[in-house]
């Protein structure tokens, strides 16, 4: 059971819940793969085992931090989305990762344009940044879906990684790229809906 504390998110097709321990055996799965990485994988066991406790413990000690993906249909979970700021980070980062099986279907961006209208409207974010692995060409799209922006003059993690800057609350408010973003998830929602070309989150 997630804990009590961490709010729940709803969109059209998904639940955002906090993680628990019977959504794992995913996380760990996704982890020990080659999905993960572009996010410090492939992990061994007790490395995938310490990064959970982790994102359980982010919440207690920030506030917020990532949700599992559900999907509502199902409850079946997809991957995660949410806040990140551990040691050593600049600054607070919204992140994402979908499981190998689940990519393509849009879940990441309707996920992640919920949790960041959250921590914009609930939490009074004013900025946010996402830190992405140059050769993640995937996430650099769905940054840009999003509305990110390059921030060269920020500072990276360790000098390896590209930050990319999300929209401030007021340049999203009623704007293209908010209007571009719910045409998007309406489009994934629609079951007539095929996408063509090589899938992306």
């Amino acid at each position: 059971m997630a804990h009590q504390d961490i709010p729940v998110l709803t969109t059209d097709r998904l639940i955002l819940r906090g993680p628990a321990p019977e959504d794992y055996p995913d996380f760990k799965a996704t982890f020990a793969s080659y999905r993960s990485r572009f996010m410090g994988g492939p992990l061994n066991a007790y490395e995938a085992w310490m990064l959970y406790a982790a994102e359980i413990g982010h919440w207690k000690i920030r506030g917020y931090g990532m949700w599992m993906i559900h999907l509502a249909e199902t409850d079946e979970t997809v991957g995660m989305a949410g806040g990140w700021m551990p040691a050593k980070w600049p600054e607070r980062e919204i992140a994402w990762i979908i499981w190998p099986d689940r990519a393509g279907k849009g879940y990441a961006l309707e996920a992640t344009n919920a949790v960041r209208n959250y921590f914009y409207d609930e939490q009074g974010w004013e900025t946010a940044v996402s830190y992405i692995d140059p050769k993640n060409l995937d996430s650099i799209r769905l940054a840009e879906r999003l509305g990110c922006t390059k921030d060269h003059d920020a500072p990276s993690i360790d000098g390896s990684d590209a930050v990319y800057r999300h929209p401030s609350p007021d340049a999203l408010h009623q704007s293209q790229i908010a209007h571009g973003i719910a045409m998007e998830i309406a489009h994934y929602c629609d079951p007539l809906f095929k996408p063509k070309g090589w899938a992306i989150d």
